[in-house]
């Protein structure tokens, strides 16, 4: 078998968990791609039976099946999931500082729309911005082209997953300190999302926070990102989870899940036609995709391949499921929590090293805390002499 270079776990085990969580988002991606907009009984019946790995697409006529997305998903490609994910990481690369919503305007958006890569969906390279779905490209529309504030040009634009499926790197970066990554992908996903939006990229960056600390489990992500929740994402955590915990075996319950989650989802019975009030702003909604994502890793015991593959068979929003399961449980367990043969299999079909990007933040991340230690000492010099003076 040969792996991608970085495919082996490392002693750094910031390096370690941080190429877990990035490429155990993106083979969870890969696998996700084929099953996105299905129903759990559709999925069966193409497959004939549960999806237990790399799958074909779900339309073997897929250049033509749905002309708004004639992707090649299946077959071990990565989605816009991972495409972002990488673009962000590049971004981190580039500041290497934290970043904030005018850094998505200053060097996001540009990437986005003028540095051909590879795009496995297309067989070809491309601009990201051709690949990127309609949410996503509201970034170029209202950032680069509208010249509206960073701040709040997320306002406006459909209500869903978008800004949360490339959050993880946000959560690396601020590696054991889940406030400190909540705020930072809350100011981040200002850009792009509102509402329950830019709340579930504040949480689930959060997530991956405290699962990329030493002894961090699956119930320590639960209680942070209970911890840190606000109004419907709260609140559609907690009855997930509270499901997830009944759950023997992922392919039993996943309409336990679905049921749990069904009173703060916008979208409706029928993924592929939203219901008229779908993925509007409120304070008592939530995206589908990151409750689900922790109530698999809750029904999985923390296990990446099953947390992976019960978010892959719940269908509907798959692929960005998978990615938010598979990435936490990637930083929990270290790549050697990511099945070796996935890895390898999604990197060769992809034409792109999944386990390149984890050394990249894992580097970022030491710079962000040196330049963090020098900033807190330079005010606890500050508060010395506060104090000095008082007295």
């Amino acid at each position: 078998m040969t792996l991608p270079p970085n495919a082996e776990p490392s002693s750094d085990i910031l390096v370690d968990k941080a190429t877990g969580a990035l490429a155990g988002a993106a083979v969870g991606d890969a696998l996700g791609g084929a099953a996105e907009g299905n129903t759990p009984a559709a999925i069966q019946a193409r497959y004939g039976g549960f999806i237990e790995g790399i799958v074909p697409p779900f339309n073997t006529d897929w250049r033509n099946a749905r002309p708004i997305a004639p992707y090649h998903k299946g077959d071990g490609h990565i989605t816009d999931d991972t495409l972002m994910t990488c673009a962000l990481v590049d971004v981190y690369a580039d500041v290497r500082g934290h970043l904030d919503a005018h850094a998505i305007a200053s060097h996001l958006v540009p990437l986005l729309i003028g540095e051909k890569r590879w795009i496995p969906e297309f067989e070809a390279e491309g601009l990201l911005l051709h690949r990127i779905f309609l949410a996503e490209k509201w970034l170029v529309a209202r950032l680069h082209y509208g010249h509206i504030d960073p701040r709040e040009a997320g306002v406006g634009n459909i209500v869903n997953c978008g800004a949360t499926m490339y959050a993880a790197p946000i959560g690396i970066v601020n590696a054991g300190s889940p406030e400190a990554a909540y705020a930072e992908a809350v100011d981040v996903a200002g850009a792009h999302q509102s509402s329950y939006g830019r709340e579930a990229a504040g949480v689930y960056a959060a997530a991956v926070a405290e699962a990329m600390r030493p002894g961090a489990d699956v119930e320590s992500v639960v209680a942070t990102a209970l911890r840190l929740a606000k109004d419907g994402t709260k609140h559609a955590i907690a009855a997930v989870v509270e499901a997830a915990r009944g759950v023997a075996d992922w392919r039993t319950g996943l309409a336990d899940l679905r049921r749990a989650v069904e009173p703060y989802d916008t979208v409706g019975p029928d993924y592929r036609a939203p219901a008229m009030d779908a993925r509007i702003p409120s304070r008592t909604k939530a995206i589908e995709e990151l409750p689900i994502a922790l109530g698999m890793l809750v029904a999985a015991r923390g296990d990446y391949r099953d947390a992976v593959l019960g978010a892959v068979n719940y269908g509907r929003d798959s692929d960005s499921i998978a990615v938010m399961a598979g990435s936490i449980a990637g930083a929990l367990g270290g790549l050697g929590a990511v099945p070796a043969a996935w890895v390898e299999d999604v990197s060769g079909n992809s034409r792109i090293d999944v386990t390149a990007t984890g050394p990249v933040i894992a580097a970022v991340a030491r710079d962000i805390w040196a330049a963090d230690a020098r900033r807190a000492a330079e005010v606890d010099a500050a508060r010395t002499a506060y104090a000095g003076a008082a007295a």
